[in-house]
């Protein structure tokens, strides 16, 4: 692997339309989970995540964790969502440390509700659009970008 160095023309190009798309691609599946579910990426997001948990359920941080969040952008989220019914913040009962959020029956229908939509939404506007060799590419580059964000990092001296 070559060292870190300037990026050049033809980097930044790859790297300007990479961030364009996905910016594109989040606000259009967004606006059709609005329009078709009456839900958000980031309901999709909390609502899929609860829905493939053991008991439809996590401690809050283990939610933050596998979506990625910070803290208090899921705390802000969980009360959206906890307001409009999706979700439920209960008292844990064997621990006395904390909560765990539960998915409620009317957070597991929106859910299977958008499900459908929002998957043949991705196909069309992304998978279709891609080759099978760039799809593995993709995958590829993806696994290879996820290790390296997940390594810890370098100490400098």
């Amino acid at each position: 692997m070559s060292e870190v160095s300037e990026i050049d023309e033809a980097e930044w190009a790859l790297w300007s339309g990479f961030v364009a798309m996905h910016n594109h691609l989040a606000r259009e599946l967004d606006r059709r989970l609005q329009r078709d579910a009456g839900i958000s990426q980031g309901d999709y997001g909390v609502l899929l995540t609860l829905f493939k948990a053991p008991e439809h359920q996590l401690r809050p941080s283990a939610l933050g964790e596998k979506i990625g969040w910070e803290k208090s952008r899921l705390s802000h989220q969980l009360t959206r969502m906890a307001n409009r019914g999706l979700v439920e913040r209960i008292e844990h009962d064997t621990d006395a440390r904390g909560t765990l959020v539960v998915l409620t029956k009317a957070g597991r229908l929106a859910l299977l509700k958008a499900m459908r939509d929002h998957a043949m939404a991705i196909r069309s506007l992304f998978l279709d659009q891609l080759e099978p060799h760039e799809k593995q590419a993709l995958a590829d580059a993806s696994s290879r970008v996820l290790a390296r964000l997940a390594a810890p990092a370098p100490v400098v001296e």
